[in-house]
C-alpha cells in the first residue's frame, strides 16, 4: 500500500497540527518583532527548520503505519505475504513485533483448521461408508423377511442377522461419540490408584464368553500389588479393545497373555497373543482411525485401537505395538507416575 504526501496532507490530524504550528509561529514571530527585532530572522529560520523536521518525521511514521495496515489487510484476506520487516526501535517496532506474532499465530491456526477440515471430511466419509454397509444389509434382509415365500424359520434367521447388524451399528456410533468427546477434551479422567488385577478383570469380563467359545487360553501374570493411577472405567475400555483385537487375530485354541508390573517410574501392562502378528507396513498406522490392516477381518472397522490409544495418551500414558520374538502381536501400555 503506497502512501503519498497528498494522503498525508488530507489527514485531519496533520491539518490540525499544521494549523497549531502556524499559529505558534505567528505568535512567536510577533513577539520577536515587538520585543527584539534582530531576532526575527533567526526565530523564523528555527521555526521553519523545526517544522520541516517534525512533519518529515511525522510523514515517514504515517507512511510506515500505512504500509503496516496494508500488509495486515492483505494477510487477513488470505494473501501469503512475508512477515513484516523489523524496525530498529521505538513504539512502531513494538507494534510490528506484536503484529508478527499475530501473523504467525493466525497462520498456524489456519493450517490447523485446514487440517481439521480435511480430517473431518475424511472421517465423515469413512463413517458414511461404515454405516452404509450394515444399513444396506438390513434393508435387504427386511425385504427378504417380508417376502411371501419366507418361512417362519427364515424370518427368525433374518431377525437374528438384523439384530447383529444393529448391535454393530450401535457399537460403532457409541465408539465414535466417545472419540468425539475425547477430541473435544470433554472427558474428565479420574486420577485414582487401582490394582492392575482389578483393571484386567474389568477389561476381560465383556469378552470372556467370546474367548471361551473360541477356546482361547487367557492367562494373566500380575506381579505383587502392582497398581496404576488413572481412570478405571476408561482405561478398562482401552484394555478391552486391545484384548478384542488380540482375540480376533488369535486362532482357535490360541493363547492371550497379560503381564503386569510396577516400578518407581511407571506401571506397565503387556498384552500379547500367538496369532499371525502385525505386518510391518501396518505397524506405523495401527492406531489411526478407520485404518484396516492387511490381516483385518471383514467385520473390522478400525477404530477400537484408535480409541484405546487416545484413552491412554490422554492420561499421559503410552501405548506401543510390536511383534513378539516368538510370534504374535504385543501391546505395551505404560502409565507414568509423573508427567513427562
Amino acid at each position: 500500500m503506497k502512501y503519498h504526501f497528498s494522503d498525508y496532507i488530507r489527514n485531519p490530524e496533520i491539518r490540525r497540527q499544521m494549523a497549531v504550528f502556524l499559529l505558534l509561529g505567528i505568535t512567536v514571530e510577533g513577539g520577536s518583532f515587538l520585543l527584539c527585532r534582530p531576532a526575527v530572522v533567526p526565530v523564523l529560520f528555527i521555526w521553519f527548520f523545526m517544522g520541516i523536521l517534525h512533519f518529515a518525521e511525522s510523514f515517514l511514521r504515517y507512511r510506515r503505519i500505512a504500509e503496516l495496515a496494508g500488509r495486515i489487510d492483505g494477510i487477513l484476506h488470505g494473501e501469503e505475504l512475508p512477515l513484516l520487516r523489523e524496525i530498529s526501535e521505538g513504539e512502531l517496532s513494538i507494534l510490528e513485533s506484536e503484529v508478527n506474532k499475530m501473523v504467525i499465530r493466525l497462520r498456524e491456526q489456519n493450517r490447523r483448521l485446514s487440517h481439521d477440515k480435511r480430517y473431518l471430511a475424511d472421517s465423515l466419509a469413512d463413517l458414511s461408508h461404515q454405516l452404509k454397509t450394515p444399513l444396506t444389509s438390513m434393508n435387504l434382509l427386511l425385504t427378504m423377511r417380508e417376502g411371501e415365500s419366507a418361512s417362519e424359520e427364515k424370518r427368525q434367521e433374518y431377525d437374528g442377522k438384523m439384530r447383529e447388524l444393529f448391535r454393530k451399528m450401535q457399537w460403532l456410533i457409541d465408539v465414535l461419540l466417545k472419540l468425539s468427546k475425547l477430541d473435544a477434551d470433554a472427558v474428565v479422567f479420574e486420577k485414582k490408584s487401582y490394582s492392575l488385577r482389578e483393571l484386567i478383570q474389568k477389561a476381560a469380563a465383556p469378552v470372556e464368553i467370546a474367548m471361551e467359545l473360541k477356546e482361547i487360553d487367557f492367562q494373566t501374570d500380575i506381579s505383587g500389588e502392582a497398581a496404576f493411577s488413572g481412570d478405571l472405567k476408561w482405561t478398562a475400555e482401552a484394555v478391552e479393545n486391545i484384548i478384542k483385537n488380540c482375540m480376533e487375530h488369535t486362532p482357535p485354541d490360541g493363547k492371550i497373555r497379560v503381564t503386569g508390573r510396577e516400578n518407581a517410574v511407571f506401571s506397565e501392562l503387556v498384552i500379547e497373543d500367538n496369532g499371525e502378528g502385525i505386518p510391518e507396513e501396518d505397524l506405523s498406522h495401527l492406531f489411526e482411525r478407520f485404518y484396516k490392516g492387511k490381516n483385518s477381518s471383514e467385520e473390522s472397522v478400525g477404530i477400537g485401537l484408535a480409541l484405546a490409544h487416545m484413552i491412554v495418551t490422554k492420561q499421559r500414558g503410552t501405548l506401543k505395538a510390536e511383534n513378539a520374538a516368538a510370534g504374535g502381536a504385543r501391546f505395551i501400555l505404560r502409565f507414568y507416575k509423573c508427567t513427562l
